[in-house]
């Protein structure tokens, strides 16, 4: 696949050395001399300088043979018209656009974004997205990370294991026989650095890290079954009234009126405009690393710090300074993959990653066959993918002790007639069937081609 990338800043280039390690034909463009050196020095990749949106810099960069154009700059507006420009002079087939201005997602324009309007085929809310999965966490106390699929269905769960970990020990396939109601399977495993794909002989040990696949309604059990029985935080402060903790402050109001939520911004105006626009959200105005207003906000008796400004430092600071004055928990937003390897060490109880979940919405439309969403993992080594069987597929009609799949795919869960199917041995996936699975890196190609719509690939 050739495909132009739009911004070679942090998420450009994420994108880029995803689809590279793949073997796709990628091209970058950015404005930036040094940005572009940089992708093409540490990439297999092409660089071009110049302004994304212009004709002439998207026709050097090969934009007639394209096949996807991802814009993803700092502006709106460019990544706009950079997909304009390539519909109707170049006929790129699918364009994608980062769009980070709420007020072009508004729900009465849901039709600007369309072939008949503005021809982009799929628009990325990096804010939208990133504060859905902050309230995940929130919702699952005690999960490391929560990806919904299949009609937010299923659920993907990765939990720590740690010392009091009862399941430990114990060979996966004796967990299904030990709870047989229990709607759950372990579908991957990161254990000291590396991602093992288990059978079902394997055992947990205590420090992994078990990514596990359930039933949305059994995922606190499951949480539960390995010793994860934190209370949902009912006492929460965020740091930061940008667009993610407003998103977030919001969505907690409307949801979750029970929940008392204290907010810290630093700028005066945006401050104001937070007080007024949120109804039972105490609002302050000051700094998140200042001791005194943290003190204000009461974050020594708050079950939840989150920290979700633009800046990886104060984020980190200000959630260690909380968590010293006695919050009990911190989640924090870390752009910087540097930043995120010492995270742990440094006090923070878990964070987010805004880059991997805008890749992983880019992959889900990169991705061939019938492939409906996608999500990575510790830093690509692995894929959460979720696709739709068919009629001519290899999987439809045998028992899944039967089917030879290839090494580094498990599957985790069937979804079939709004009814979520736990596999077993003698489960066979039918024709429509979601299915959803884990992929190492390198079987995903495999999965692709299980899940074609050709029948050539068989």
């Amino acid at each position: 696949m050739k495909v132009i990338i739009c911004g070679a800043g942090q998420v450009g280039y994420g994108i880029a050395e995803r689809l590279a390690q793949e073997d796709n034909d990628v091209s970058v463009i950015d404005t930036s001399a040094a940005l572009i050196a940089n992708i093409t020095e540490s990439l297999d990749v092409r660089g071009y300088v110049g302004h994304g949106a212009h004709p002439d810099v998207l026709a050097k960069a090969g934009a007639d043979q394209a096949d996807m154009l991802i814009a993803v700059t700092l502006f709106d507006e460019v990544n706009i018209v950079a997909c304009e420009v390539a519909h109707a002079i170049f006929n790129v087939p699918t364009k994608v656009a980062r769009i980070r201005a709420q007020n072009y997602l508004a729900p009465e324009y849901a039709n600007l974004f369309s072939r008949e309007n503005v021809p982009i085929d799929v628009t990325i809310s990096p804010e939208v997205e990133v504060g859905r999965m902050v309230l995940r966490r929130i919702s699952f106390p005690g999960a490391t990370d929560v990806v919904r699929f299949a009609d937010d269905r299923i659920a993907m769960v990765a939990i720590e294991c740690m010392e009091d970990c009862p399941v430990v020990d114990t060979p996966l396939q004796q967990l299904s026989e030990l709870f047989p109601d229990l709607q759950a399977t372990v579908t991957g495993i990161f254990r000291n650095g590396k991602l093992i794909v288990p059978h079902s002989t394997d055992q947990l040990r205590t420090g992994d890290l078990a990514y596990v696949v359930c039933d949305r309604d059994h995922a606190r059990r499951t949480l539960a079954l390995f010793g994860h029985e934190e209370q949902e935080a009912r006492r929460i402060v965020i740091l930061g009234g940008g667009n993610i903790g407003y998103f977030v402050a919001k969505a907690i109001e409307e949801n979750q009126p029970r929940t008392r939520v204290k907010l810290i911004e630093n700028d005066r105006d945006r401050a104001v405009m937070m007080a007024d626009k949120l109804s039972n959200t105490v609002v302050l105005n000051g700094s998140a690393m200042d001791q005194r207003i943290l003190m204000q906000a009461d974050v020594q008796d708050a079950d939840l710090v989150v920290a979700l400004t633009n800046n990886d430092q104060i984020n980190i600071l200000g959630s260690m300074m909380a968590k010293r004055l006695g919050a009990k928990s911190t989640l924090v937003l870390i752009n910087e993959p540097s930043y995120q390897d010492f995270a742990g060490t440094a006090g923070v109880d878990a964070y987010i990653n805004p880059r991997a979940v805008t890749i992983s919405r880019v992959l889900q439309h990169v991705r061939k066959g019938r492939i409906r969403s996608v999500y990575a993992v510790q830093k690509g080594t692995a894929e959460v993918i979720e696709a739709e069987a068919l009629e001519t597929s290899p999987l439809v009609g045998k028992a899944l002790r039967e089917l030879d799949l290839p090494n580094g795919i498990r599957i985790g869960a069937l979804y079939r007639d709004k009814t979520f199917i736990r596999p077993h041995g003698d489960t066979k996936i039918k024709a429509k069937d979601r299915v959803v699975l884990f992929a190492a890196a390198e079987a995903v190609r495999h999965v692709e081609q299980l899940f074609r719509v050709s029948i050539q690939f068989f």
